[in-house]
């Protein structure tokens, strides 16, 4: 199309110029959506190809090798005492390697050799014999079942495992049944799954909540959203990241509502997102950086040289930045100096900012970014506060590829199952807690009539 000059349109009569512009314009809106990746523009990295050929500056950037890096703290599988193996084994030479002659004694540091293996699985069953017993009165009486005993044929680390087998290690229904039956030799079927699914969706309802009624009260936040499916209806997965604990919530709405149900109309604390402007009315905002590089970088890719230099430039003061920022990370700054050393740093790209003044789009980026300039720099004033949220997209991945594999949940049941398993999966590794003991013991809890742990930390 570039040989489509305006001498050419020109020539041409004022009906075929009004097309041929049209085309025009519809053609460059074309090329720009196929440049978009998730390098420069809010897609997610889940929707480029894996072997999709990398732009010249992300092979720049790529100078490490793969694997482990030089230094690195050392990852090894240490010996465990004696007492904890099932047998031990002498392995003793008869003779020399040499001569022949036989050889006899015990070598008082033998070298160590532990051989680990998985005993045979076979399930624990628990049979309870209900006797009915007749009264001379004429009446008949049943025995009960003790107390904590469930009514289905599911106990708790049964229903556990099964709940983060379709979670966690992104199980279909069937597959979690098969696996149970040829591995763990118990009887299922995916309908059977759905049943132990809302078992430990009841059970963990009481510390879901618990973590929802903390959550207006932290002072810093990170969200973000991602879509999902719930049956026919389109929905999205949410996730809210405080500093010890995750929430996540499945809502068929991507609306400001869903974030004054969880951070409550007066949230005054600081919340860590993206620009999306359901998030504006609640808190002091802290614009995430890591979505600003993707903007920065589509300013480099539009054929504007105009665009080009404001993006490399707004570039280079980012990245200026960011090893500012890691110095603050490692200890080796000080705030007081990081505060005084981000000034310059500050004042250029806010004057870059006002260049932007090129095209329609570059326009009305720069002019958002001006006009809420100070949503750019909370994380330089107020400790704690990170200048991406990167912890909030963390979170979400692994729900992203669960949907890639489960493709979303069938009704609200299974949308309650999914947040609340999600949270605790989530909430217990930043706590470094055991997940399949804690399902567990909420389980048990739940079958006792009693309240389960709490998930708040120090609980």
């Amino acid at each position: 199309m570039d040989i489509v000059t305006e001498e050419l349109i020109a020539r041409q009569p004022a009906e075929a110029q009004a097309i041929i512009r049209l085309l025009l314009a519809e053609v460059a809106k074309l090329k720009e959506q196929l440049a978009r990746n998730p390098g420069n523009s809010s897609k997610p990295p889940s929707t480029q190809h894996p072997h999709a050929k990398l732009s010249k500056q992300a092979l720049k950037k790529a100078k490490r090798k793969a694997g482990g890096q030089p230094g690195h703290t050392k990852h090894e599988r240490s010996l465990v005492s004696v007492d904890r193996c099932i047998e031990m084994i002498s392995c003793k030479p008869t003779e020399c390697r040499r001569c022949g002659e036989a050889l006899s004694g015990t070598d008082p540091q033998p070298l160590r050799h532990q051989v680990w293996e998985i005993p045979e699985i076979q399930p624990s069953i628990t049979e309870y014999q209900l006797h009915r017993l007749p009264c001379s009165c004429g009446k008949t009486t049943c025995g009960e079942l003790p107390a904590g005993v469930p009514s289905g044929a599911a106990g708790p680390r049964l229903i556990a495992l099964s709940s983060l087998l379709m979670v966690c290690f992104r199980l279909s229904k069937r597959r979690c049944a098969l696996f149970l039956e040829q591995i763990l030799g118990q009887e299922a079927s995916a309908a059977w799954m759905v049943k132990l699914q809302n078992r430990a969706s009841e059970a963990l309802q009481q510390p879901y909540r618990e973590l929802q009624q903390a959550l207006p009260g932290q002072a810093v936040v990170q969200g973000d959203e991602s879509p999902t499916k719930e049956g026919p209806i389109k929905a999205w997965t949410w996730t809210f990241v405080a500093p010890r604990f995750t929430l996540f919530a499945c809502r068929t709405s991507r609306k400001a509502e869903v974030v004054r149900e969880f951070l409550g109309p007066a949230y005054s604390g600081i919340l860590n997102c993206d620009r999306a402007k359901m998030y504006w009315a609640f808190g002091r905002l802290q614009w995430c950086w890591a979505h600003l590089i993707r903007d920065f970088q589509s300013l480099i890719d539009r054929p504007c040289s105009v665009s080009k230099r404001l993006g490399r430039d707004l570039q280079r003061q980012t990245r200026a930045m960011f090893e500012l920022w890691k110095r603050i990370r490692d200890g080796s700054l000080e705030r007081p100096e990081f505060q005084k050393r981000m000034v310059p740093i500050r004042s250029q790209i806010e004057a870059l900012l006002l260049r932007g003044k090129c095209d329609r789009k570059t326009r009305g980026l720069c002019a958002e970014l001006w006009k809420y300039r100070t949503r750019l720099w909370t994380f330089v004033e107020v400790e704690g506060v990170e200048p991406t949220n990167n912890a909030a997209e963390r979170a979400l991945r692994p729900f992203v590829i669960w949907r890639k594999i489960c493709f979303g949940t069938q009704s609200a049941a299974g949308s309650r199952f999914l947040e609340r398993m999600l949270t605790v999966i989530e909430t217990c590794r930043q706590q470094k807690r055991n997940c399949l003991a804690f399902i567990k013991e909420a389980v048990q809890a739940h079958f006792n009539n009693k309240t389960p742990r709490s998930l708040l930390a120090g609980a």
